[in-house]
């Protein structure tokens, strides 16, 4: 059996995982149709740019919104967005079948398969930090005890 778990493209197993998976919620007093919409959104609160990521249709609109560098992140974002990251995390996997679907992943590794990320998954060479990975076992524990 496989000690490890991947996700990334939609037709994976455990796509629901993914930040791109069509599991809104409501945080903060908005309402964000993904994970992927509520993380870039937060990069930008308080500016027009906020809104734009909130509304709008796809989370690779929200990701491609997120990364512009034509407006100003917040300068603080470094340092905060592995929390923003969980506390997102913690309200979507409030879902009962998202969090039973966690939880069954057991002691498993969970990893985010994106050739294209290197800090939030694995990236193209495998060895990136798998953070989003990380940041779910953690949650899968919280959710345990």
């Amino acid at each position: 059996m496989a000690k490890t778990i991947k996700f990334f493209a939609k037709n994976d197993k455990y796509y629901q995982l993914s930040n791109f998976a069509g599991f809104g919620f409501e945080l903060d007093g908005h309402y964000w149709k993904t994970m992927e919409h509520y993380f870039q959104a937060m990069k930008f609160i308080g500016t027009e740019q906020f809104d734009k990521i909130k509304n709008c249709g796809s989370p690779k609109q929200a990701k491609d919104l997120g990364q512009t560098r034509a407006i100003p992140i917040r300068s603080d974002w470094d340092s905060v967005k592995e929390e923003v990251m969980l506390v997102g995390l913690r309200k979507k996997f409030q879902d009962k079948a998202l969090r039973d679907l966690l939880i069954a992943t057991g002691k498993k590794e969970l990893i985010e398969d994106s050739p294209f990320d290197k800090y939030w998954g694995i990236g193209a060479n495998g060895k990136g930090k798998n953070r989003l990975g990380f940041l779910l076992m953690k949650l899968r524990d919280e959710l345990k005890s």
